[in-house]
């Protein structure tokens, strides 16, 4: 084939990348060693939705790139959710100051540049950080998700689908950890065996195996993550009054302690936001670009189940209006089947120094479409700000690959001073609907027969008594098991405060035989919910098709999950 000539190179890809509608300026096109400022490199605002892959080694501009595209999005009016891990991102908030460099560098790239600060709303988990905190109810969690978090195999992935359907189904409300404990601590005892029989493929050995972990998980400080008030994902939604999207940070200063639980949760959200939203159809704009930053913690080690759940997700929501962009290094770190759905591609530098890293570069080039470029060559020397792209035109095709030199963002690019970011949170209307935990009555105050801990002025009152047929069994202490095993996994005394045990005349007993239910459904629904909540998400949208009541408040999401908000309508 005959070698194109610079100009020819440089109209392949101006034409390219000349579009009609809205659009998220990326940079400047390097074409043979010069920049070409007459040929910018641009995305579609309409393709967001087609989801992307923003990757490239450590150090070479990942996190500027997502600041930039973020603060067009906002401006677009698209609300935009980004993780972020080191706090560089919160700089959003404060507008830059201009330099001679800076200028110099907008300049030569065509960039018309002004310093501005865009409306941010600040998150942290469970309140590790500075943010508003984000928790969310261990039944809204659901069983794919948390067994994620605690590393359970197919089988005991499986076996906590059906502590999770017992407790749906016998009105256990699973509200935080200790709840769950509680569940499974009274199938695991004598008076609970007739239950654990009844819930065939569950056996006493691996329920013991789930409860041992699941008190690890306590152990480590992880159940601030779960409770009330559970955060509504359509928080995520909002624009500023003046019409900018909303940018939401999540952080979670200690992530290197607990990873899992990080990107875990990020699916949490997305799963939430997939079950809430309508279909949208194509739209002018999406309603929400959710940035997934260290993408291959969500994918490494994780169950067939959880994978095929991840690509139900990505391959669907994008006709609910919100797309996805996977943050990593390589695209070897996403699996293929998520790879293949994710149309737009910023691929900044690669290193080669390792045999490792050379097969990584040569998988990546594979990746992308024929071009003008020697790729191997280009993602190997293109330097800090510069990324190679390839996006989905408004015609659903993909646009010529071009080395690009990326636009400056126009925030503070790294933490904003603590000051703002604590001053923004104090005035957060979302402060006042999330700031103080809850502790209402639930799976463990039935069965042991216990009233909740008051926990703020939200925290309602403890009725007079708990309902008959919903306690537990008399001698059973689900507190001093905990104790136990804590002591028994730490090696220390357990730092669980030891409860006054019930006047014997007190005794709680167990779980009444569920009643039927009153709605419309009848045996089909019933079965609809013991599939789906025993083999998988398939089923789940099978007995979700049926269109019975019962169905909607017993069956789950595609990765388990089932919100309060669902379950109320």
């Amino acid at each position: 084939m005959a070698t194109k000539t610079t100009a020819e190179k440089l109209a392949t890809i101006q034409q390219g990348y000349t579009l009609e509608g809205a659009t998220i300026e990326l940079g400047a096109a390097i074409i043979d060693g010069e920049l070409h400022k007459d040929a910018p490199v641009r995305l579609p605002l309409a393709m967001m939705n087609r989801h992307g892959l923003v990757a490239g080694a450590t150090g070479t501009g990942k996190t500027v790139t997502l600041h930039m595209m973020a603060e067009q999005l906002s401006t677009a009016g698209v609300p935009v959710f980004l993780a972020d891990i080191k706090g560089d991102l919160s700089g959003l908030a404060t507008a830059a100051v201009g330099s001679d460099k800076l200028t110099a560098r907008t300049q030569s790239i065509g960039q018309p540049w002004a310093g501005k600060a865009f409306p941010v709303e600040f998150l942290a988990l469970g309140g590790d950080g500075n943010g508003v905190p984000v928790r969310a109810t261990v039944t809204s969690f659901g069983p794919v998700l948390l067994s994620r978090i605690m590393e359970l195999n197919d089988t005991q992935e499986s076996s906590l689908q059906l502590v999770f359907y017992f407790a749906d189904k016998n009105g256990l409300e699973l509200i935080d950890l200790k709840d769950l404990r509680a569940v499974i601590q009274f199938l695991t005892s004598d008076e609970g065996k007739d239950k654990l029989e009844e819930l065939g493929g569950l056996s006493k050995a691996t329920a013991g195996v789930i409860l041992r972990e699941l008190v690890n998980l306590e152990a480590q400080g992880l159940e601030k993550f779960f409770g009330e008030p559970e955060f509504n994902t359509a928080e995520l939604l909002r624009t500023a009054p003046d019409g900018r999207g909303v940018v939401t940070c999540l952080e979670l200063p200690t992530l290197q302690t607990k990873p899992m639980l990080f990107s875990t949760f990020l699916m949490w959200l997305l799963a939430d936001l997939f079950e809430d939203l309508p279909e949208a159809g194509d739209l002018d704009k999406p309603k929400l670009v959710f940035f997934l930053d260290e993408a291959h913690l969500l994918f490494n080690g994780a169950s067939k189940a959880f994978l095929d759940a991840i690509t139900t997700t990505v391959r669907l929501i994008r006709s609910k209006g919100v797309g996805i962009f996977f943050v990593t290094q390589t695209p070897k770190d996403v699996p293929a089947d998520v790879l293949g759905q994710l149309a737009n591609r910023v691929q900044h530098a690669l290193r080669a120094f390792t045999p490792e890293d050379a097969k990584a570069l040569k998988a990546t080039v594979s990746t992308f479409p024929l071009s003008d470029y020697d790729l191997e060559e280009t993602l190997t020397s293109a330097g800090i700000g510069e990324a190679v792209i390839t996006v989905m035109n408004e015609k659903g095709a993909p646009t010529p690959v071009a080395l690009t030199r990326l636009r400056a963002p126009e925030s503070v690019m790294g933490p904003a001073e603590d000051a703002l970011v604590r001053s923004t949170v104090a005035g957060s209307a979302l402060l006042g609907k999330y700031g103080t935990a809850v502790d209402n009555p639930s799976a463990y105050e039935k069965l042991t027969g216990k009233g909740a801990a008051p926990t703020g002025p939200a925290a309602p009152e403890p009725s007079g008594g708990v309902p008959a047929g919903q306690s537990a069994p008399a001698g059973y202490d689900v507190d001093a098991e905990a104790r136990r095993i804590e002591e028994e996994i730490l090696g220390r005394p357990s730092s669980r405060p030891a409860q006054t045990p019930a006047p014997a005349s007190q005794a709680p007993r167990p779980p009444a035989e569920p009643q039927p239910q009153s709605q419309p459904g009848g045996v089909m629904g019933d079965l609809g919910g013991v599939l789906g909540g025993a083999l998988g998400g398939g089923l789940k949208s099978m007995a979700r098709s049926m269109g019975t009541q019962l169905g909607r408040e017993l069956l789950r999401g595609v990765f388990g999950t089932s919100s309060t908000r669902r379950r109320r309508r």
